[in-house]
């Protein structure tokens, strides 16, 4: 199985098994050059308050911001900066229903219509995959970024390969290593990982040249925001981030019945639509796409909630394209 298929069938395992919020390649890192495969984000005690706010993600800028819930704000004194970002951040906060909007003599104001409930989420695992660890890249490398930063709660090697100790040796200790089998959905624990400590301090390589590593000290804080900021993105985005493409040979492919996946009967696999669809393939065959709502389906399999009462009214499968 390629590394698309593989990594689609554990996010609907891990949907299945953990209750959580599941999503995929998303930014884990300060400086955006380093993304994480997998992340699941555990419900905290406040997840009910942040489901009936809206169902996509909140811009980091509009959470930081002045605007608070009691007064109105004339947007520009709101923000650090009225640039351009900000601009989009205040527009997206309306959009999603994090903002309401009045003017008043020519000025547009803007204040929160609920307010943001920091602790909506508790434990964040950071999982890597790699079916194949006959052809690790950048692997090790990659998991030194993540243990060192220390964004995550936990950090997770996910392969379908035969796990030796000459793999493990190779791996960061503190990582955990799973060995799932897409076929039988089945997961064994090779390696449990090591608790890690996102209040503390984080190192971030920032650049290497050959015998010297750049690095730089994350702050408790700003670990705190690009936690926020991953969770964020994760709640809005989920894991479903295609279209069934319009081939008579796809099929939706159900493992365990808990989420829909573009099979393709002509390559005997999971496809991914995005890059491997369309009239160039040899196996094509024009037709309709499957009827297949994933929005509906996530929210009928997931804690998240689509259309929350009194919230936005929006298709929050757009914000998976953002």
């Amino acid at each position: 199985m390629r590394e698309f298929g593989f990594e689609m069938a554990l996010c609907a395992w891990l949907e299945r098994e953990s209750g959580g919020i599941v999503s995929r390649q998303l930014g884990a890192s300060s400086r955006g050059r380093r993304g994480i495969d997998v992340a699941r984000v555990e419900p905290g005690p406040a997840f009910g308050a942040r489901t009936a706010i809206s169902p996509r993600a909140i811009p980091d800028r509009a959470i930081e911001s002045d605007v608070g819930v009691g007064r109105w704000r004339y947007w520009r004194e709101a923000f650090e900066t009225d640039s351009e970002w900000a601009r989009e951040a205040c527009e997206r906060a309306i959009e999603i229903g994090f903002f309401e909007r009045t003017r008043k003599s020519g000025r547009e104001y803007v204040r929160r219509a609920a307010r943001y409930p920091e602790a909506w989420f508790g434990r964040i695992v950071g999982i890597e995959n790699k079916p194949d660890l006959d052809s690790p890249g950048d692997l090790n490398r990659q998991l030194e970024i993540d243990v060192g930063l220390g964004l995550f709660d936990e950090v997770i090697l996910a392969t379908e390969s035969y796990v030796t100790g000459a793999h493990l040796n190779r791996l960061p200790p503190a990582v955990g290593v799973w060995r799932y089998d897409p076929g039988s959905e089945s997961r064994e624990v090779v390696r449990e990982p090591t608790t890690l400590d996102p209040t503390d301090h984080g190192i971030e390589v920032v650049g290497r040249e050959p015998g010297r590593t750049d690095i730089e000290i994350v702050s408790p804080r700003r670990k705190a925001r690009l936690r926020r900021r991953l969770a964020e993105r994760a709640y809005g985005k989920g894991w479903r981030t295609y279209d069934f493409p319009p081939c008579a040979r796809v099929d939706v492919g159900k493992p365990a019945g808990t989420a829909s996946l573009p099979s393709c009967r002509w390559k005997e696999r999971v496809v991914n639509p995005a890059t491997e669809c369309g009239p160039d393939c040899p196996g094509h065959e024009a037709a309709d796409a499957p009827d297949v709502d994933t929005d509906a389906e996530r929210d009928r399999r997931t804690p998240w909630v689509r259309d929350p009462e009194g919230g936005a009214r929006e298709q929050a499968g757009l914000d998976r394209f953002g």
